[in-house]
């Protein structure tokens, strides 16, 4: 069990996906006051659930003030949610620029938010930890051979809003530091989801990878658990390549 975990009050964004269900149920398990939030609601959880749509600035201070008056305090965050518009797997020459505008609304804008909120209390507080999602593809360029054979893609509005939200991890790192605030972030590699992931996009991936695999939902708690807890306390604007080699080829 991780140092500093029990009884700490954790809001997890985006609970019910496919990452965000194994987070929010290993920090459960290590004893954490979960406060879990999502558009949908998870499956028989022990802990908290909130429906609350965080890409919507009304709901994200509804979420921080139950939280602020059932607990009156808000020990971590974990930005988990992934809102994203229908046509999010355009190409990059026929994605409309509407759309784009959209999604970095949706999701880079929505963590500036609910992070200047959260930062809020926790600088009364004079403690804290974050930790913001990024990805594999925030710090390197795609390999778009792994989409060839079947026309898939990347979308190019992700690469933009990673990339911005690990260097804002960074930004408030440095900013909360004085106030005794952490500010982390974990760039996974690609999980495996083999309903929505083609055949040809798991074999190419596999191929390339240095684990010959993809990662899976549940190899991301951990580390979101350790930069979560004191066990991390001398950690603060780093960002964890959790991507099974994938970023050191």
């Amino acid at each position: 069990m991780y140092s500093g975990i029990k009884d700490k009050v954790i809001i997890v964004t985006g609970a019910s996906g496919q990452i965000g269900k194994e987070v929010a149920n290993f920090l459960y398990n290590q004893g954490a006051q979960v406060i879990a939030t999502d558009i949908n609601a998870p499956e028989d959880t022990g802990y908290k659930f909130l429906k609350y749509d965080v890409s919507n600035q009304h709901e994200i201070d509804l979420l921080i003030e139950y939280v602020r008056k059932k607990y009156d305090k808000i020990d971590g965050l974990v930005n988990l949610a992934y809102p994203r518009t229908e046509d999010w797997g355009a190409k990059f020459e026929d994605i409309d620029l509407e759309s784009w505008k959209k999604n970095v609304d949706t999701q880079l804008n929505s963590v500036f938010y609910i992070c200047q909120k959260v930062l809020s209390l926790m600088k009364i507080q004079k403690s804290g930890s974050i930790v913001n999602i990024g990805s594999i593809y925030g710090v390197v360029g795609n390999d778009f051979t792994i989409y060839e054979g079947y026309g898939g893609t990347s979308p190019a509005a992700y690469s933009a809003i990673k990339g911005g939200l690990i260097n804002f991890t960074r930004y408030l790192a440095s900013y909360y530091g004085k106030d005794m605030i952490r500010v982390n972030c974990i760039s996974p590699g690609g999980i495996l989801n083999e309903k929505s992931q083609h055949p040809d996009f798991i074999k190419r991936y596999s191929e390339k990878s240095p684990l010959k695999r993809l990662g899976y939902a549940r190899e991301i708690a951990a580390p979101v658990a350790f930069l979560l807890s004191e066990d991390a306390s001398f950690i603060t604007g780093h960002n964890l390549m959790v991507d099974g080699g994938w970023t050191a080829i």
